[in-house]
C-alpha cells in the first residue's frame, strides 16, 4: 500500500482530500501550495471535522492525529518522494497540464498522478506528460470528507496497474471508488445528475409545474428511495418488460436538448444567480426560487447535518 501522498492545492477540496488520505494507516500527506497566502489548510481540516466531533463520530484526539499527519510544502523538490499526487488546482486546462508536466521532471517515474477535475478530460490533462499511463481521474464529490463516492476515471492511456492501485488507496481511505471505464464528459454521476436537472428545468420552462413543485416532487418520491433503490435495481424490480413499455411511451416526451435551456440564459440576464445573486429590496436572493440570507445559511449548514445523519446515524 502506498503511504506518501501529495495534494496539489490547498482550497476546500484540497484540504478535504488531504484529510481523507491522512486517515489511511501509516499515511504521510503533504499539501503542495503555490504560496502561503490564505488560511493554513490544516485549519480547514479542523473545521471540516468540527461537526463530526460535536456529533460524536470522531474524538478531538482523532482530529489531532489526522492533522499531525499533514505537512505543507511550497517547492516541488520537497515532494520528490511522493508516491501518489492528487491535483486540486483551479479548473483551467493549461494549469493542470503544466502542473503534471512540471512534477514529472522531479518525481519518480512510478509516481501516480490523479486529477480531481469534475468536468475536464483526464486524457487531455495528461497531454504534456511523457508517462501518460500513470495518470487517471479521481473525482471526489463535495463535501469530499463526507460523500463516499470517488469516480476513478481511466484515460485512453492509464494502465490497469495504476487503476487498481488507486482503487485500493481509495478503499483504504474509506471511500467508495467507482471505476469509470471511459473518459467521457461528466463521468458517471454527473451525467445522471444533469440529466435530472435538464428534465427538471424543462418542466419549469414548459409551464408543467413551478420550481418549488418540481423539487417537492423529487424529495417526496424517488428521491427518498434512491439510496436504497438506485435506478437499475429499480428497473430489475419492476422488470425489463415494464421498463421497455414505459420507455417506449415516455422517452419521446422527455427533454433531449443539447444546449442549456433558454430559461437559464434569461435568468442570467436578469441577475437571477441563485444563492450568489444580489439581494433585492426585501433581502432575498433569487434563482429558480428566492431565499433570505438566513434560509441560505440554513441550507448550507443543513447539508452536512443531513449527510452525517445518513452516514453515521448521529
Amino acid at each position: 500500500m502506498l503511504s506518501k501522498f501529495v495534494v496539489c492545492g490547498s482550497g476546500m477540496m484540497g484540504a478535504a482530500i488531504a484529510q481523507i488520505l491522512a486517515s489511511i494507516d501509516g499515511a504521510q500527506v503533504t499539501i503542495l501550495r503555490s504560496s502561503n497566502r490564505g488560511a493554513d489548510p490544516r485549519e480547514k481540516v479542523r473545521g471540516n471535522m468540527k461537526q463530526l466531533v460535536e456529533k460524536g463520530v470522531v474524538t478531538p484526539e482523532y482530529v489531532d492525529e489526522i492533522v499531525s499527519k499533514i505537512s505543507i510544502a511550497f517547492e516541488d523538490s520537497e515532494v520528490a518522494d511522493g508516491e501518489l499526487f492528487i491535483e486540486c488546482v483551479p479548473e483551467v486546462m493549461e494549469l493542470k497540464q503544466d502542473l503534471f508536466a512540471r512534477l514529472e521532471k522531479t518525481v519518480s517515474e512510478k509516481a501516480i498522478f490523479c486529477t480531481n477535475t469534475s468536468v475536464m478530460s483526464p486524457t487531455e490533462i495528461s497531454a504534456k506528460c511523457e508517462h501518460k499511463e500513470r495518470i487517471c481521474g479521481t473525482h471526489f464529490w463535495n463535501p469530499a470528507f463526507l460523500i463516499p463516492l470517488v469516480e476513478v476515471v481511466k484515460t485512453e492511456y492509464t494502465s490497469d496497474e495504476v487503476i487498481n492501485t488507486v482503487m485500493e488507496v481509495m478503499k483504504a481511505a474509506g471511500k467508495q471508488p467507482c471505476l469509470c471505464k471511459k473518459d467521457v464528459p461528466g463521468f458517471i454521476a454527473n451525467r445522471m445528475q444533469h440529466a435530472l436537472w435538464r428534465e427538471a428545468i424543462a418542466i419549469v420552462d414548459e409551464g408543467i409545474a413551478d420550481a418549488e413543485t418540481v423539487d417537492l416532487a423529487c424529495k417526496t418520491s424517488f428521491g427518498l428511495r434512491l439510496p436504497y433503490l438506485p435506478p437499475l435495481v429499480n428497473s430489475d424490480m419492476v422488470g425489463t418488460q415494464l421498463t421497455w413499455n414505459i420507455h417506449s411511451y415516455v422517452l419521446a416526451h422527455l427533454a433531449d436538448n443539447h444546449e442549456p435551456s433558454p430559461i437559464l440564459k434569461t435568468m442570467l440576464d436578469e441577475g437571477k444567480l441563485g444563492f450568489r445573486a444580489e439581494a433585492d429590496a426585501e433581502g432575498k436572493r433569487t434563482g429558480f426560487m428566492s431565499y433570505t440570507d438566513e434560509e441560505i445559511a440554513k441550507i448550507n449548514a443543513g447539508l452536512n447535518e443531513y449527510l452525517i445523519k445518513m452516514l453515521y446515524d448521529k
